[in-house]
């Protein structure tokens, strides 16, 4: 009977318990790391949790249908995903369907509302000076009094500083007549020789009346009528203002202040675009008790921009030495300014509370986007259904490994029992790491990814059965238990790994070249692929040279899945000595 060889083969035959303590260890400190990170359970996709879809379309500016392309389209994405996942969402989808469409989806959960509202707010971020503005619908004007005061905007922004301490607000003026409001708005709109202003690539735009665009009369005339009519608490009205506006003209807003008021304005050429904006972030100011600010960090060029259009308006009265930050025809905020602005960094300081600062941040770091969208519809996947999904994803899996196991039991026998064990394991390994991969890296369990996880029950029951198979083919061939199970691994292990491999490789290109959901279904087949194969090499090979010293598989018991009988075994190889050759006949 022949003998295992010796050397590394006898070695990993007298020592498997070292494989199994292995990956024993593993799955105490993933089953540890999941208690202790407090997530136990693998988080949920919008199609399994509820949540959110919405369909944005690109709308060209006219005469401008070339900017819809693959570039444009690909940097919009980008940035609504730092928009989204900048506000603590996890677990989001942005990607492109077709030439002009982006689907955004936002599961339900904490900020998925507030994420909503900003995706939705996709135009480009410009920063505007502010020429007049009053509360819409009648109350306090901040268009400058004839006695040269006035208030500034009522809005929780603040104040633009380049030092920690947030500024005093100026003393609000009483309201003024509707002639004086008329008067003042003529004045702001008044334009002298003074050249018209540029694009805010050159940031040489101006809040003072002398450098409005040198706007003609009946051009003062049209905007002052639009401005006096333009009711900002209509909803249907807001979403029409700054409909083509060039950043170089003047231009209609609105916006909401501190007491929730709806505020309109005239606002001057963009001075600065949200592009030159290079980071910001929401802080608690503790040392000065200003409470939550934003510090705005700009580009080179963004940072010269800046520094010029507040050494101007630090010049003006208010709301003349205020900019506006428009994003999407909305005033997100207008602070004013006290002085010039160069280096490079700014803080915008005020009522803020911690949300409302973070918003801004998020809309100053991810504004500005290179097309302009509309919201073309939105549907909400309600829980129930996502629960409805994952209920009968889970029952397509036990029904697919109850067939597996029956199928193990019912030609396998015993061997079922290592098969089964080592399901187990796989199914272990591959329910903490998703629990752990969720928080780590959003990974997010949707319908597509469990089934992932079901096709991933056939790959590794076929590498147990193509091991069992050559173990089988040993014990055929007259060879004992033992010697087979050794001489068996290095054909049936080479068969696993090109199995395998070409499985995670399929996995892999379906994970490039796909988006979205079915992206899921390739990271969970490819993970499950790569435990399968740590599976079977720490697990199942080492489990199976154990139970071939136990007397029950040895013997070759009938109900182990190993009786030589049963399995057509012929007699023990022995060795047999050759014939010797005949003599030649010339020498007889």
């Amino acid at each position: 009977m022949a003998t295992p060889k010796k050397g590394r083969n006898a070695s990993a035959q007298s020592k498997p318990g070292r494989s199994l303590a292995l990956i024993l260890i593993a799955l105490v400190a993933l089953a540890g790391g999941m208690f202790a990170s407090g997530h136990t359970k693998p988080r949920l996709g919008i199609d399994l949790a509820g949540g959110t879809s919405i369909t944005l379309q690109a709308v060209p500016e006219a005469g401008n249908e070339a900017a819809i392309n693959k570039t444009n389209m690909d940097t919009a994405v980008s940035i609504m995903e730092r928009r989204v996942n900048g506000l603590g969402v996890s677990e989001s989808e942005v990607q492109t369907q077709g030439n002009k469409n982006i689907i955004v989806n936002i599961p339900k959960g904490t900020n998925s509302e507030q994420a909503r509202k900003q995706v939705g707010t996709t135009a480009k971020l410009y920063f505007r000076p502010v020429l007049t503005t009053e509360v819409s619908g009648g109350g306090k004007t901040a268009s400058p009094s004839p006695s040269g005061t006035g208030s500034p905007s009522d809005k929780p922004s603040g104040k633009a500083t380049d030092k920690p301490e947030a500024a005093e607000k100026n003393s609000a003026s009483p309201s003024a007549s509707p002639t004086t409001q008329g008067r003042a708005v003529t004045d702001a709109l008044k334009a002298d020789a003074t050249p018209s202003a540029s694009a805010p690539d050159k940031a040489k735009a101006s809040p003072s009346p002398s450098a409005t665009g040198g706007a003609s009369g009946d051009d003062q005339s049209k905007l002052q009528a639009q401005y006096a009519a333009l009711d900002c608490t209509n909803e249907k009205t807001r979403a029409k203002v700054g409909d083509g506006v060039k950043s170089s003209d003047l231009t209609l807003a609105c916006g909401q202040n501190s007491q929730g008021q709806w505020q309109k304005y005239i606002l001057g050429p963009a001075a600065v675009d949200g592009t030159d904006v290079d980071k910001a972030q929401a802080t608690l100011n503790t040392q000065t008790g200003a409470g939550w600010t934003v510090q705005m960090d700009f580009t080179d060029g963004g940072a010269k921009k800046f520094g010029d259009i507040t050494g101007k308006l630090a010049q003006n009265q208010p709301p003349q030495n205020q900019f506006a930050i428009v994003l999407d025809g909305d005033v997100v905020s207008d602070p004013s300014v006290r002085q010039a602005l160069t280096g490079g960094n700014a803080e915008i300081s005020g009522n803020f509370n911690q949300q409302s600062a973070q918003d801004l941040s998020n809309m100053l770091s991810y504004g500005a986007l290179p097309l302009t969208f509309k919201e073309d519809s939105v549907s909400t996947v309600t829980a129930a259904l996502g629960g409805d999904q994952l209920k009968a994803g889970l029952i397509a899996g036990a029904i697919g490994l109850a067939l597996v196991v029956i199928y193990l039991l019912a030609y396998y026998r015993g061997l079922s029992f290592i098969a089964i064990l080592s399901l187990l394991v796989s199914a272990a390994l591959t329910y903490t790491i998703m629990a752990l991969l969720g928080p780590a890296i959003n990974f997010a369990l949707n319908l597509p990814a469990v089934c992932g996880a079901i096709v991933a029950i056939g790959i590794t029951a076929d590498s147990f059965i193509v091991y069992f198979e050559r173990v089988r083919d040993e014990i055929r061939e007259g060879r004992s238990l033992r010697p087979a199970v050794e001489r068996a691994w290095p054909r049936a292990r080479r068969t696993i790994l090109v199995s395998d491999f070409v499985s995670f490789l399929a996995a892999a290109v379906l994970f490039i070249v796909t988006v979205g959901k079915v992206q899921g279904f390739a990271f969970t087949l490819g993970l499950t692929t790569l435990l399968d194969v740590v599976v079977v090499f720490l697990f199942t090979k080492p489990l199976l040279t154990l139970m071939a010293r136990r007397p029950f598989f040895a013997n070759g018991h009938k109900w182990s899945g190993l009786d030589p009988k049963s399995l057509g075994a012929q007699p023990p190889l022995r060795r047999t000595r050759r014939p010797a050759a005949p003599a030649d006949p010339k020498e007889a």
